[in-house]
């Protein structure tokens, strides 16, 4: 996607999602989605959340095989808006109001961890989701399972470095619930995948890493 189109379907999802939201209202209910930062007022913070999208849209680009999408605890699954799907896109997303709103702005089949289907999906995206979980080696352990033998997984999360904290607050975000940071994510997820490309967003100071993970032959 260049720069131009890219632009264009970001405004046009920042003005729905504007609509569709309250997000002073909201703030408590939505505060672990990236809502509040793409539609953000401070034109710098809603461009690096969006970019977390692009990377991660790039990836799926360069290296998924088609086939089925799983994006796990989409939000209102902004990725799926930036990729040209090469097949059926379906998300896990807890959160009744954020997987409802998904649905209504474009195809998609929701599923559980119980209900996906093991070794079946093409692509599988975890976009600044993981780090909201305790559990994150065995979500992992099962978020493998899913992905097919030829498949890529795409990652991402913040680094929680100080830059990354001090930009947290300079936006107006003074809460912090992330139970841990992308590098150790990065670290668990190297148990079961082996990594295949990086992104750093923005390059410097890193704040987010978005990465691109195939499955171990002796996974």
């Amino acid at each position: 996607m260049d720069r131009l189109i890219f632009g264009q379907a970001i405004a046009a999802r920042r003005s729905v999602l504007q609509s569709h939201f309250d997000v002073c209202r909201q703030f408590e209910e939505i505060e672990e989605s990236c809502i509040p930062s793409y539609v953000h007022g401070n034109r710098p913070a809603a461009w690096v959340a969006w970019q977390r999208n692009k990377a991660a849209a790039s990836l799926y680009g360069q290296y998924a095989p088609a086939g089925p999408i799983l994006d796990f605890g989409a939000a209102t699954g902004e990725v799926g808006h930036l990729i040209q799907k090469r097949g059926p896109y379906h998300i896990i997303e807890q959160d009744e109001q954020l997987a409802k709103a998904c649905g209504e702005w474009q195809a998609v089949e929701r599923q559980t961890l119980e209900t996906a289907k093991p070794g079946s999906y093409a692509a599988m995206f975890a976009l600044d989701s993981l780090e909201h979980n305790e559990n994150i080696p065995e979500l992992v352990e099962r978020l493998a399972t899913l992905l097919r033998k030829d498949g890529v997984f795409i990652l991402s999360g913040p680094t929680e470095s100080s830059f990354y904290k001090f930009g947290r607050r300079l936006a107006g975000f003074s809460g912090h619930y992330h139970h841990s940071n992308i590098f150790d994510i990065e670290r668990i997820f190297a148990d079961h995948f082996e990594r295949i490309d990086a992104r750093r967003v923005p390059i410097f100071p890193t704040l987010f890493r978005v990465t691109a993970w195939r499955l171990r032959s002796c996974s």
